[in-house]
């Protein structure tokens, strides 16, 4: 197969990331509403169909103990645990479990069957029940199938059908290792990856590097879980949860397994890891290399997991599958579990160093006695954080669909107030846009602070942007890239306009800060094209609201704070090339590579731009495409002036006079062949450069605004 470009030129900025946003690949028609879909769904039928499917076993893969319920629990919590808040990708949405690279992860084996099982049930239900959906609701049906008793669930999840290609697992080039650059200077992962392990959902259940290492281990399990936005108490209530069912299969070492899916012969139809020991399935599976189940009752909602790992000593041991593991010493324990295929069959239960290191974590154990001590607790905390998983990159909980959305709404849901107020109408957006030029306010100050509040949006899990006006909260109003001190005082004057049209009204029309930090965008554009000769209108869409800063986790707000921005020119002290998290950005935004290079160019011709940085323009604050002309003018050439290569004079190549200053976020819209074929049309054609620029400023103004859709 001939290679790509980026094979060619591996150094070479990667635009194909921002490809995926510029067309829809899948088999559904451009106007197809995946919400509308599942609002016709018979919630409690599909329920009932996988109740069904739960006890029913195939010959050609058995159900463990005559239940699929385990199976498919870790088919969901595996969906939506690759889940990492810091850039907010992975997760169950878009289903990718079923495409590369995470459907042939070596954590995945035997997941594909589980996919299988429920085949007839998305058959079934076609286009209204998303895969993403399925694979979540059957772990929550599972658990409720086992006598649990969830805390809800939400649809809503629609389907990619191609593997999200902006995720970067890791250094690694192999699977089931880890490299050391995996890790900071500290040991602690570095941004933003979340498993310890290339390949794995979280960390090596044998310990680090596996090695039976309870202190180690219990260090990766506290990050990795936290880089899940999970507490303590939510991370031992998942593990202790989910290993109450089932067991982890290690007949034998693994050499009898077959490819994964990705890598099996056309013959088994996507199906992976053909194993060939024994009759390769039930009670002759291979699925980690460690073997057992966690206690007698695999397929029941009880305490036995977290009594038999505080009630015991563990000493470790090198299982049938050739993995460390662990077992009681003295063999003091005598409730041994059932066969997988005959009750009467016996199999000694068994723990992993990830689950001993919890009992030899001082605050870890701490919550174990905690749940053994008070049940109640430990299901309401199992319920709550199961919760928070399938659903932690879904975004508010106005995107949440179905009979079964819980009323309450959880602070890691970024939730906003309801507006006890009638929304402005298009007089009173007229005032307030006259008012907002009057403020003293410069054009690049109201776009600046229209940026910094809507460019928060990740579309990785649908969080941030303009709504709530955060950018007024901590830890938003302190960021580097927001120039506090002078974001302070643009604050400052626009709730003085607030205040000033609120007090005015007899009637009960008021203006969120949030809609006004927009609005003054909205305004500055409109007049910045004017100046440039174009007569435009910007859409606006009234009706967001203002935050509180009690329904805003500030910790959980940080992982959204640019390292760089190179849309503003903010070069910050990322180790990343600038330009490479500015296609970051436009991936998480949702944007197509004209799209980001149009903005780019439309926000440095405002004066838009850290610090006021100007490049290739005289005219900051007028919407012209001198940018772009400038950029692309022979007549100049280009100097570094600082060791790191990132800050640049524009010389005049005739006189040697600097004309002006640029970083390389400037300077790759005239380097990469991609970005200047798309340069060259703005250069040539400014009234398409300023349609494109409005078109795109609206578009990621309201990229938060769910309401409206």
């Amino acid at each position: 197969m001939a290679s790509n470009t980026q094979e060619w030129w591996p150094d070479q900025l990667d635009l194909e990331l921002l490809d995926q946003n510029s067309a829809n690949i899948g088999p559904y028609d451009e106007g197809f509403d995946y919400a509308a879909a599942f609002e016709e769904l018979d919630l409690e039928a599909v329920k009932s169909d996988l109740e069904d499917v739960m006890t029913d076993s195939k010959e050609w893969w058995p159900a463990d103990y005559g239940h699929y319920g385990p199976l498919f629990i870790r088919m969901a919590w595996h969906s939506a645990g690759t889940y990492r808040s810091l850039d907010g990708r992975g997760g169950a949405a878009g289903g990718h479990q079923r495409l590369p690279p995470i459907s042939s992860w070596p954590d995945n084996v035997n997941l594909d069957k589980a996919r299988r099982l429920l085949e007839p049930v998305k058959t079934k239900y076609g286009e209204k029940l998303s895969w993403a959906d399925l694979i979540v609701l059957a772990g929550n049906v599972a658990l409720e199938s086992m006598g649990f008793e969830t805390f809800g669930f939400a649809g809503g999840r629609e389907d990619d059908f191609r593997g999200d290609d902006a995720v970067d697992w890791g250094p690694e080039s192999e699977f089931e290792t880890t490299s050391p650059d995996r890790f900071d200077e500290d040991g602690d992962l570095k941004a933003p990856l979340g498993n310890t392990v290339m390949g794995l959902i979280y960390v090596n259940p044998e310990g680090p590097n596996g090695e039976p290492d309870l202190e180690g281990s219990a260090k990766n399990i506290r990050q990795s879980f936290s880089r899940m936005a999970m507490n303590d108490k939510e991370t031992v209530a998942l593990i202790a949860g989910g290993h109450t069912f089932g067991k982890v299969h290690g007949a034998d070492d693994g050499d009898n397994l077959g490819p994964e899916p990705e890598d099996a012969p056309i013959d088994l139809q996507g199906l992976g890891w053909d194993n060939e020991f024994g009759e390769g399935m039930g009670p002759d599976t291979i699925t980690s290399g460690i073997e057992g189940p966690w206690n007698a009752t695999p397929t029941v909602w009880d305490l036995s997991y977290v009594n038999n790992l505080l009630s015991y000593e563990w000493e470790p041991e090198k299982g049938p599958g050739g993995a460390w593991q662990w077992t009681t010493k003295n063999d003091e324990l005598d409730d041994a579990a059932p066969g997988v295929a005959d009750a009467s069959d016996k199999e000694d239960v068994m723990m992993l160093t990830t689950d001993v290191a919890l009992k030899h974590d001082d605050d870890f154990r701490a919550v174990l006695e905690e749940f053994r001590d008070d049940p109640d607790e430990f299901q309401e905390t199992f319920a709550k954080a199961w919760y928070k998983l399938i659903h932690r990159d879904m975004g508010p909980p106005e995107r949440f669909l179905g009979p079964e959305v819980p009323e309450e709404t959880m602070i890691w849901q970024d939730p906003l107030p309801e507006a006890d107020y009638e929304t402005i109408g298009d007089a009173e957006v007229a005032a307030l846009k006259e008012a907002l030029l009057d403020s003293g306010l410069s054009t690049g100050e109201l776009v600046k602070t229209a940026w910094a509040a809507a460019s928060t949006y990740r579309d990785s899990d649908k969080r941030g942007g303009a709504n709530g006006a955060r950018i007024r909260l901590e830890p938003q109003r302190s960021w580097e890239a927001n120039e506090p001190e002078r974001l302070a005082d643009v604050l400052s004057t626009l709730e003085d306009v607030q205040a000033e049209f609120n007090e005015s009204r007899s009637d009960d029309v008021r203006v969120s800060l949030a809609d006004l930090i927009v609005l003054g965008g909205t305004a500055a554009v409109e007049e910045a094209a004017a100046d440039a000769g174009y007569d435009v209108e910007v859409p606006f869409a009234p009706g967001r609201v203002d935050a509180a800063a009690e329904q805003t986790d500030v910790d959980s707000f940080e992982a959204l704070k640019p390292e760089a921005d190179g849309f503003r020119n903010y070069l910050g002290d990322a180790d990343e090339n600038v330009e490479d998290l500015m296609v970051d950005k436009a991936d998480l935004l949702n944007l197509t590579a004209s799209e980001m290079t149009v903005l780019a160019g439309g926000l440095r011709a405002l004066g838009a731009t850290y610090g006021d940085r100007t490049a290739f323009t005289d005219e900051p604050g007028t919407l012209t495409n001198e940018f772009f002309n400038n950029l692309l003018d022979m007549e100049y050439e280009w100097d570094e002036v600082t060791d790191a290569e990132d800050v640049y004079e524009v010389r005049d190549r005739e006189t040697g006079e600097v004309a002006w200053e640029a970083t390389r976020a400037d300077l790759i819209f005239g380097s990469n062949a991609r970005l200047r074929t798309i340069a060259d049309v703005y250069a040539s054609d400014e009234e398409k450069f300023v349609e494109d620029f409005v078109a795109t400023w609206s578009e990621v103004m309201k990229l938060d605004r769910f309401d409206l859709d």
